[in-house]
């Protein structure tokens, strides 16, 4: 027995984590059976693979549903000659491309290898750093689902994530250049599927995105805390008749996206983005005093009723 007990002392004095705790990888496996396994994990399906990092929502909603957007990525060994933009969609659905005037994108919408995108995103970030220009890195090889760094280990952590949105696609191409016919083909595709999206802009509002869907505007918002959670909060504003955004809004529901709650609201599309900040700001005060009285306040009836509806309000997006 004493054996046995020295032996789990020396695992964890090795690894720094508890073998029966779960694994950092966020894969919801108990360390033991995971990466503290013998050889460690096997393509481990991660679950939250943004955990970690502050931006994470953003990472999320531009992966999932923003269609056209950059950001440049602020790097803890940032290339000398060239700039590392992270990218909703490359032409192709690229994994990473550098243009012909050297400035290197990474794409979030992309097929992976492994269970692990924070991992295939990263590798992806690699080979931009040192690629040449004009070449194109399609998909990331299955070897990145053991081993290698994390986007949690390439970002600085708390840098400015400046999210710029654009209506188009014509960011793909450099100014004065002639693409060819299967970019162009591409170019001319993604335009035409494209849908208006602005990020709104109001304090205390983050990852929140509205979109013109044609009959109706939606306002997909990405939470970072966690479902059940935030589900009670949600229930306690619907049944005090505060989950609205205002006159012409609606709460249609919630998806999972890569271990988070997305709440989706559907809203008049007569109106602009910009109406829409004012009345998300006050829905996000409401929500946070909601989330602080639920330590203190459990749900009374009328908000365990409304919960049961708004769990069975799952939706899909197209």
């Amino acid at each position: 027995m004493a054996k046995r007990t020295a032996t789990r002392g020396k695992k964890r004095a090795e690894s720094g984590v508890n073998p029966r705790q779960p694994c950092p990888c966020g894969s919801g496996k108990r360390y033991k059976a995971c990466h503290g396994a013998e050889g460690g994990a096997t393509n481990v399906i991660v679950t939250r693979p943004f955990d970690g990092l502050s931006v994470e929502p953003e990472l999320i909603a531009l992966r999932e549903f923003v269609p056209s957007a950059t950001v440049e990525l602020t790097l803890v060994d940032p290339p000398t000659d060239r700039t590392v933009v992270l990218a909703s969609v490359l032409p192709m659905a690229a994994a990473a491309l550098v243009r012909a005037d050297g400035k290197a994108f990474v794409g979030l919408q992309v097929q992976t290898r492994s269970g692990d995108v924070s991992r295939d995103i990263a590798r992806a970030v690699e080979w931009a750093r040192t690629a040449k220009a004009g070449e194109s890195l399609p998909t990331v090889g299955p070897d990145t689902a053991e081993g290698g760094p994390r986007l949690q280990d390439l970002l600085v952590a708390d840098a400015p994530f400046d999210v710029r949105i654009h209506p188009d696609f014509s960011w793909w191409i450099p100014e004065d250049t002639e693409p060819s016919a299967e970019v162009k083909l591409s170019l001319e595709r993604a335009n035409t599927a494209i849908m208006p999206t602005e990020r709104l802009a109001a304090e205390g509002v983050t990852a929140a995105y509205w979109v013109d869907a044609g009959e109706k505007a939606h306002l997909r918002w990405v939470r970072r805390e966690p479902e059940e959670r935030l589900l009670d909060a949600l229930a306690r504003l619907s049944a005090r008749g505060e989950l609205a955004l205002g006159e012409g809004s609606r709460y249609a529901g919630s998806f999972r996206a890569h271990g988070l709650l997305v709440p989706v609201w559907d809203l008049d599309p007569e109106s602009h983005a910009k109406e829409w900040e004012q009345p998300a700001a006050e829905l996000g005060r409401r929500l946070e005093e909601a989330l602080a009285s639920l330590d203190e306040q459990p749900l009374d009836a009328s908000e365990r009723r409304a919960r049961n509806g708004l769990t069975g309000r799952q939706i899909t997006i197209r």
